[in-house]
């Protein structure tokens, strides 16, 4: 299998803006996907998307609060010194939320800050900077304590009944943020507030077109799957809200923003993320619809004469995602970003390559940002993950809340 690749001309960030210090908000984004990626640095029962949208809340609202150039998120000093650096602002702000954060990384935030304030010329403007960031920081975290992110996820206890989520095969892991339908959002006004309608009936032409096209496309070198599909499978395969940062952050660079334009660029983009994990996770809890490999598995139970069973069935991944099928995740999230993005720069058509988080040194290269979210989309499918209503729900969702955020924040 042979993954595609851009033409040098398209893709790559020239050398010379590779060498240019990418800025504090790009540098922050990057730092905290590298902690996000590290082993047992996050909680495992607080979601990343949570801690991507304090650290970039707090970062617009500090620049903010010097440029003024837009509504502020929750925080903003209207006394703010106006030649108070906002480079300076951004690097205390990041520092501020990833030492809250994450206390064990310390010393490896502390470089990263020393690092980003040496590129800051001395003087009034950064020392006023430097404040306006940490203040803004303190009231940003402030704000989301007691959000019901930190409370005991309650254990998810499966009804055997045919359509309903169980633990899957092979290693039958406990069901996952099973309290995030509860967390606040941070701009929806409730979760529920874009809930899609329930999943197909099981006897549905919808479900039975979505079993066979998952039963025959997901599992493990499978014969009616093509190469590259196999190979977009896998190369999906990770957390996919780090993809889409790190899309965001070829754009940023790409295009030169400015710390204020970054700023606002990764405040919008991780507030849609949050909320659209929030939103998904209300629909997977009220709905605990069962994933493809209980579904093939067990297809002689669900009243449908056009599912066939394999009771040997797994994906091609191997295991399952430890939480209910309906909406997909990928879809929700990939649909959302790529509607920032677009919304952002004003275009969605944008060249790009970008590497896999589990597939190493995989690129693939796109030519838009709607292109990367329907790959993520239907690598789901492939993976033997997801259905593909699961996904379209998804989409629809993270357009949902994505259209919301853009059109009502940061103005």
């Amino acid at each position: 299998m042979k993954p595609r690749y851009l033409c040098l001309i398209l893709i790559c960030v020239s050398t010379k803006l590779l060498a240019q210090p990418p800025g504090p908000v790009v540098q922050w984004n990057r730092d905290l996907v590298s902690l996000l990626r590290t082993p047992g640095a996050q909680p495992p029962t607080i979601h990343p998307t949570r801690s991507m949208a304090i650290l970039h809340a707090a970062i617009y609202d500090a620049v903010n609060s010097i440029d003024k150039s837009h509504a502020a998120y929750k925080a903003l000093l209207p006394g703010a010194p106006v030649d108070a650096s906002p480079d300076a602002a951004a690097a205390a702000a990041g520092h501020e939320v990833l030492l809250k954060l994450f206390p064990a990384f310390q010393p490896f935030v502390e470089s990263e800050y020393q690092q980003l304030l040496s590129q800051i010329p001395d003087g009034a403007p950064k020392t006023e900077g430097v404040q306006v960031g940490t203040t803004v920081a303190d009231q940003i975290i402030q704000i989301r304590t007691g959000d019901g992110s930190g409370v005991t996820p309650p254990i998810y206890m499966p009804i055997n009944a045919p359509g309903v989520y169980q633990l899957t095969p092979p290693n039958f892991a406990a069901a996952v943020f099973t309290h995030w339908p509860n967390v606040i959002p941070f701009a929806l006004f409730s979760p529920s507030q874009f809930r899609p309608s329930p999943p197909p009936a099981l006897t549905s032409q919808t479900y039975t077109n979505d079993f066979n096209e998952v039963k025959a496309l997901g599992p493990p070198h499978s014969p009616a799957a093509t190469s590259d599909q196999q190979l977009i499978g896998v190369f999906w395969n990770g957390a996919i809200q780090n993809y889409w940062n790190e899309i965001a952050q070829i754009a940023a660079l790409r295009n030169k923003l400015t710390t204020v334009q970054a700023a606002r660029l990764f405040a919008l983009l991780n507030l849609t993320l949050a909320d659209t994990v929030i939103a998904f996770y209300d629909a997977k809890y009220t709905y605990t619809f069962w994933r493809p490999v209980t579904a093939i598995r067990a297809a002689d139970t669900d009243g449908n004469p056009d599912t066939q069973p394999d009771p040997n069935f797994l994906p091609e991944t191997k295991t399952t995602a430890a939480d209910p099928s309906y909406p997909g995740a990928h879809g929700a999230i990939s649909a959302a970003a790529a509607a920032v993005l677009a919304s952002f720069f004003g275009t969605d058509q944008v060249s790009f390559n970008l590497t896999s988080e589990v597939f190493a040194g995989v690129q693939r290269s796109f030519t838009s940002f709607s292109g990367a979210s329907q790959e993520a989309f239907l690598s789901r499918i492939y993976a033997g993950q997801h259905f593909r209503s699961d996904q379209a729900a998804g989409a629809q969702l993270g357009s949902n809340v994505a259209g919301f955020v853009v059109t009502n924040l940061l103005h």
